[in-house]
């Protein structure tokens, strides 16, 4: 049965302030909440809210406004201070998981090119995961929040260039080679592209305009999502397009006033997206694959943390940082489902594997921010000591 978007928009955020004020009466995490209230709603459940496609897309935005609020935060200088650092760590590490997923993937039974979109799957952490459990104090102003975002931004460029592997792999036209190599050449015109607008357009009428705060509050939400849009007709992803349009108004005294005032609208999409997650999942296929996302998930939560640490500290990194952060990427990413979401659309991949990456999405997801939330510093701790907005 189809419902309107109200009575969908109705049982999410009505059920999520219930669910959430029993996580937190029972000290749970918030974000669990919203993965069982989308399982209980979704089609596997209750049916309340059935179109996962459109909640997906409603969700999306989200992540493009929590890397554009990230990109407000990173003064250009200390990015790329961060990023020459965190160049080798990214791609030793992805290296590591995509042969962990490959061979986890050619046990389990699965086909080759299965087993290789399960290892690409594997290579990357959640930005939302990840972002959402650091402190602000942390994210902002501090070593490991940088070296963090400057891992997750490499990732999100493997995972363009994955995507577009896969997209050219599943096409019976275009060169690949050529489709690449124009995407590559995408991020540094974008980037160029962005820095002169905000220059000589954005900059000029923000400071004209600075006493409107509703005009501020427009061209917030209107460069970052312009900039997205472009970087999406460019070849490259809405999120790295939203990240270098706050990377950009970063120097900027208006950057402070974009973050505290676009916060509560992350929010509002934050909550879809982890709803969307448990509402798109069919329980009813986990009667097959429950013991192969068991092992995978296991193999992630134990195996990440420990790459990380090792390569963090052969860049004379301290040990309680990398493992820090290592627990805090020790997971899959949202770009994960997106590459099976691709593959099993193009025929490259059987539902029945797919679900064994979205049930280890999950369950990593779920898994990991228990192990952030009672050991680490974060914003939704159940503990007092460890509670950092």
């Amino acid at each position: 049965m189809e419902h309107s978007l109200f009575f969908s928009f109705f049982v999410i955020f009505t059920g999520a302030a219930v669910l959430a004020t029993v996580s937190l009466y029972t000290r749970q995490p918030i974000i669990v909440a919203y993965v069982v209230l989308g399982l209980l709603a979704g089609q596997s459940g209750f049916g309340w809210v059935t179109d996962a496609d459109m909640l997906n897309e409603i969700a999306h935005i989200g992540i493009i406004f929590l890397l554009f609020l990230l990109g407000l935060d990173m003064q250009p200088n200390s990015l790329i201070h961060v990023l020459r650092k965190a160049t080798l760590v990214a791609l030793l590490s992805s290296a590591a998981f995509f042969g962990l997923g490959y061979a986890c993937g050619l046990a389990f039974g699965y086909t080759q090119t299965e087993s290789l979109i399960i290892g690409a799957a594997l290579m990357f952490s959640s930005t939302i995961i990840g972002i959402k459990l650091l402190p602000t104090t942390v994210l902002h102003h501090k070593h490991m929040g940088e070296l963090m975002v400057g891992l997750l931004l490499l990732q999100d460029v493997i995972a363009i260039i994955t995507l577009l592997i896969l997209g050219s792999a599943a096409s019976d036209h275009g060169d690949m080679g050529s489709t690449l190599g124009l995407t590559l050449l995408a991020l540094p015109a974008l980037t160029v592209v962005a820095f002169l607008a905000v220059k000589f357009i954005i900059l000029p009428l923000l400071s004209r305009f600075d006493r409107f705060h509703e005009y501020l509050f427009l061209m917030a939400i209107g460069w970052c999502l312009g900039l997205a849009e472009l970087a999406n007709w460019m070849g490259l992803s809405k999120e790295m397009g939203a990240f270098i349009a706050g990377v950009t108004l970063a120097t900027h005294p208006v950057a402070f006033f974009m973050t505290e005032k676009l916060k509560p609208i992350r929010d509002f999409f934050l909550v879809l997206f982890f709803f969307a997650l448990g509402a798109s999942f069919k329980i009813h296929i986990l009667a097959d694959i429950w013991l192969y996302a068991l092992i995978l998930t296991a193999l992630v939560i134990i195996i990440k943390p420990l790459v990380f640490r090792f390569l963090l500290g052969q860049f004379s990194e301290k040990k309680v940082l990398a493992w820090d952060i290592g627990f805090r990427l020790g997971q899959i990413s949202e770009f994960s489902l997106l590459i099976v979401y691709l593959a099993v659309s193009s025929r490259l991949m059987s539902d029945e594997a797919a679900h064994v990456v979205q049930a280890t999405a999950v369950l990593t997801f779920v898994v990991s921010t228990y192990i952030v939330i009672f050991n680490y510093p974060n914003p939704i701790a159940p503990s007092n000591d460890l509670r950092r907005d």
